[in-house]
């Protein structure tokens, strides 16, 4: 065969086959059968494991896990989904750590409703780009639609503005980016000639509380911010930060001539659950015109409390917010957002390309998210929020987070008054950081022994997982509650295990003498 002179190859009989079958995969209008049984064939398999899970986490460790998932053979396919979900069920299903089990009580994962899972399951399948217009069409729409009821809970204007993002991380990055974007745009306001932004780089500073996110420095050295660009503010016995110290170095930074780009604001912090207090952070950072940011991505559930909403004002005089809707509004990962108060900010992340959203669709007003958003190609995730407040409402969603909130007050209580252990403080949120304490020798050391063998003796066994942490130098517990499934029956059953597993290594370190250790981490 040939075109305009060339000789075109035909493809051999080989070929051909190969890719009549391999598009019987493809999903079109021509699959619809193979599509309804796959899904459902996965969605049952899920379903049966969720029936049969009794435990968390299997206990399995990587060593045990990855020769199995090594050794297969990915050049040499099953050919049936049946088959494949059978080896899905060894190599993820069986060992997966399982959210929705009323002993998980680690991290900031929530067990995820059933409106988020039917939007997942549509939003994957049309698999529309937000991107642009011409590639998602309603799906902009409704992301916009959000966006917008964000902004009205947060108590925002008509002029606010955002974009869904991957998670907590990203909007952190992309608020703190067009903060400092905002910061040099005004230190060269009226200078002539201006200076140079490599000048005004190293004199930039954010200013955060020692409880706040690790995305924070990470996104100042991303930003290309000096090491020392983060100033650390203490916090209170509440772990929430303390003004007085803020108005400490706005002042110092104002007599060493370093520019403020932005104060972060926690609503939320990952290990305490605690708020700053936003109208007094609020009122500083107004004074001197600083740039405000509010983590709210843990806290952002109080958006929708019905009970709890007072814990967030001040939130509404921030220039940016993150929430996370995968942490506190049920939803599957992942489902975050930036919002701002003025949609002008984010005209720091635009960038036109003559393929994808030229600057002439401006003028056309064609709505294209790519204008607003660190990424290009991104999942039409706000789906699963659409849906849920569709099926379930916010009050409900708002009315299940409150829930948690109570068990993580109960467990605070339950926590105060067992001998065998010792909290923190109390949270405003979720979260209950605690340790236990040997009844004989309380010296740190081998209370810190005590408690990272129980959690990791803890994991081994499946029967539970709980978070680590450190506070003031010392080795933590901490419960995240975020089911509303989890009792005061499972947090007493986890207490008595961790109990269990601590006295047993020191019995064992004790027996052992006291010049070995046996504080190794359980098989």
């Amino acid at each position: 065969m040939s075109f305009q002179g060339h000789t075109i190859e035909a493809p051999s009989a080989r070929t051909a086959t190969a890719a009549e079958d391999a598009r019987k995969h493809l999903f079109n209008n021509l699959t619809l059968a193979d599509y309804r049984r796959s899904m459902a064939g996965g969605i049952e398999r899920v379903a049966d494991r969720i029936a049969r899970t009794e435990r968390p986490f299997s206990g399995i460790s990587p060593q045990r896990l990855a020769p199995e998932i090594s050794g297969i053979d990915l050049d040499h396919p099953l050919n049936d989904p049946a088959a494949a979900l059978d080896e899905l069920e060894e190599v993820y299903l069986r060992d997966a750590v399982y959210f929705h089990h009323p002993r998980y009580l680690a991290h900031l994962n929530c067990p995820v409703v059933i409106p988020a899972l039917l939007a997942e399951a549509v939003l994957t399948a049309v698999n529309s780009s937000l991107d642009t217009w011409d590639q998602s069409a309603g799906g902009t729409l409704i992301e916009r639609r959000l966006v917008d009821w964000t902004a009205g809970r947060i108590g925002f204007g008509v002029d606010a503005d955002g974009i869904f993002t991957s998670g907590g991380s990203q909007s952190n990055l992309q608020a703190l980016l067009l903060a400092r974007e905002e910061a040099l745009a005004r230190a060269a306001a009226g200078t002539v000639p201006p200076p140079a932004r490599h000048e005004l780089l190293p004199r930039l500073r954010v200013i955060a509380s020692e409880a706040s996110h690790f995305s924070v420095k990470k996104s100042a050295k991303m930003l290309g911010l000096d090491m020392d660009a983060v100033i650390v503010v203490p916090t209170d016995r509440s772990r929430r930060m303390r003004p007085a110290a803020l108005a400490a170095e706005l002042e110092r930074c104002r007599r060493q001539g370093l520019l403020v780009m932005a104060v972060v604001a926690t609503a939320g912090t990952t290990d305490f659950g605690s708020i700053d207090p936003l109208p007094a952070i609020a009122e500083l950072c107004e004074r001197d015109g600083n740039w405000l940011h509010v983590d709210a991505a843990y806290g952002c559930g109080l958006l929708v409390s019905p009970t709890r909403r007072q814990l967030l004002d001040g939130v509404e005089r921030a220039h940016s917010v993150t929430v996370d809707y995968h942490k506190s509004f049920f939803q599957p990962v992942s489902s975050s957002a930036l919002v701002v108060s003025d949609g002008a900010l984010l005209r720091h992340a635009t960038y036109y390309a003559d393929y994808l959203n030229p600057a002439r669709t401006v003028e056309q007003r064609i709505p294209n998210q790519v204008d607003k958003s660190l990424q290009t190609t991104r999942r039409f995730d706000a789906l699963k929020l659409w849906l849920t407040l569709r099926v379930m409402g916010a009050d409900a969603v708002g009315a299940l987070f409150d829930e948690v909130v109570d068990r993580a007050a109960a467990a605070h209580d339950l926590l105060v008054a067992d001998p065998r252990f010792e909290v923190v403080t109390r949270s405003q949120l979720s979260t209950v950081v605690f340790r236990y304490l040997p009844q004989a020798d309380r010296d740190d050391t081998t209370a810190d022994a005590a408690n990272l063998y129980a959690r990791e003796a803890l994991a081994a066994s499946g029967e539970a997982v709980v978070a680590g942490t450190k506070v003031d130098g010392k080795h933590y517990l901490k419960f995240t509650l975020l089911n509303p499934e989890t009792g005061l029956a499972d947090i007493v059953q986890v207490l008595d295990l961790l109990a269990g597993h601590a006295e047993r290594h020191l019995a064992e370190r004790s027996s052992a003498g006291h010049g070995r250790s046996t504080d190794r981490s359980p098989s």
